[in-house]
């Protein structure tokens, strides 16, 4: 039988903060297939993610076939706004919620993993991260800040995390991020940058894949997903009109559910996948191949 297998590998999934994200489903799938899970969760959020799993609200979430349970080897404070200490401005640094953390950045998680596990401490990076602060304003009414702010968080922080961690990882080293189809097509709704940050993102992939891959021998790929509505995404306002609206388009009505991108990520970070990088994998019932609504084409038939 053919299987995705991970047994012996680490995987770091940054941008988890609860269990309703891709990135959560991420580390479920990699851990059903063997993996050992490290997290990396922005400080804001990482004591209310600590309070879920020690009062066992995730508990349910965590399970696992075979009666196993999703463990964490640990949970890092990651802001991916900053590649070292250093860029954090002061009120940040003085953030109540940032001060007792220790090093929050980039280079911070990198020293972690290699300080906890030796090395060359990581097989797979998980990059399930974004934040558009103005997402709901229109493009043209977007600040440079908001915008430069929605590009370092959703696209360069990719870029520095490949820099900082292609070196620690093990040979058949897999990164993965994950993008939205906003990057080449008007939704309506979707802005304050996070449109050209996800192109960004896209448009990394390929020149990531190639020189990490001539440099290190790792893969980089990116997963498109439809929309889902995760806490997160509520921020942008119109989630859950997205979702609707993509299901009734899509070739596959079904709602896409996390389990089936979490899938495809598991595959593309196998050694099943060791033939595939640079490469932009659409998870979103089909709706990317279509070129009009369901009801326009509908009413063209009827003429």
């Amino acid at each position: 039988m053919l299987s995705i297998d991970l047994t012996g590998r680490r995987a770091l999934v940054a941008g988890v903060a609860d269990d309703r994200g891709y990135g959560f489903a991420i580390a479920k799938a990699l851990a059903e297939a063997g993996a050992s899970i490290v997290l990396a969760t922005w400080p804001p959020a990482l004591n209310i993610f600590l309070n879920l799993l020690e009062r066992g609200k995730i508990d349910e979430s965590r399970a696992l076939s075979g009666g196993r349970v999703l463990e964490f080897e640990k949970i890092y404070p990651l802001d991916a706004a900053f590649t070292t200490l250093s860029e954090a401005p002061a009120d940040i640094l003085e953030n109540k919620r940032y001060r007792e953390v220790g090093d929050f950045s980039i280079e911070g998680l990198a020293k972690r993993l290699t300080d906890d596990f030796g090395d060359r401490p990581v097989d797979i990076v998980i990059h399930s991260l974004a934040n558009g602060p103005e997402v709901k304003k229109p493009l043209m009414e977007t600040s440079r800040g908001g915008y430069l702010t929605a590009m370092g968080v959703s696209a360069y922080s990719m870029v520095a995390m490949v820099g900082r961690l292609a070196p620690l990882m093990r040979d058949g080293g897999a990164f993965l991020s994950l993008t939205y189809m906003a990057s080449e097509r008007v939704i309506p709704g979707y802005g304050g940058g996070m449109s050209s940050a996800k192109a960004a993102l896209e448009s990394d992939t390929r020149v990531l894949a190639y020189e990490a891959g001539r440099k290190y021998g790792t893969r980089v790929n990116c997963i498109s997903a439809g929309p889902l509505a995760s806490r997160a995404a509520s921020a942008i306002g119109i989630i859950e009109a997205m979702v609707d609206y993509c299901s009734a388009n899509s070739p596959l009505t079904e709602p896409l559910s996390p389990a089936e991108v979490a899938n495809t990520a598991a595959f593309l970070c196998s050694p099943l996948a060791s033939g595939i990088t640079g490469t932009v994998v659409y998870v979103d019932k089909g709706y990317h191949s279509m070129g009009m609504a369901v009801d326009k084409s509908e009413a063209l038939e009827k003429r």
